[in-house]
């Protein structure tokens, strides 16, 4: 990810109902969520959650796929890393203690596994 892309998806994510919308999708991944239902969720009409989404899409956060008659909404999950990783490029100078703590930060949900040899 460069500097401009960076720039979009922040731009993107910097309005409450938008960045509300990205979080619901990540939570609801893999299955995605139907634009109506988003629209509900968020507590919005859906012509306004319709110009969000645009949003969000030009910027490459989400995905829409059309399934029957609604379009159901999905995180691209790839770009939400590279955004992440471009903030944290070069972030510690190659001091691991210093990465350690917000890495481990980065993974609330899915803590590291321990084996029953450790």
């Amino acid at each position: 990810m460069d500097s401009i892309d960076a720039i979009g998806a922040f731009a993107a994510l910097a309005q409450l109902t938008r960045l509300e919308t990205f979080r619901l999708l990540v939570s609801r991944e893999p299955e995605g969520i139907a634009a109506g239902e988003l629209a509900r969720l968020v507590q919005v009409p859906q012509n306004t959650m319709s110009a969000h989404l645009a949003v969000l899409s030009r910027a490459g956060l989400i995905d829409g796929e059309r399934q029957s008659r609604s379009i159901v909404y999905r995180a691209h999950l790839p770009c939400l890393r590279d955004l992440v990783l471009f903030l944290l490029k070069d972030c510690c100078g190659g001091r691991s203690d210093l990465c350690a703590p917000v890495i481990n930060d980065l993974m609330p949900c899915c803590p590291p596994k321990v084996s029953a040899h450790d």
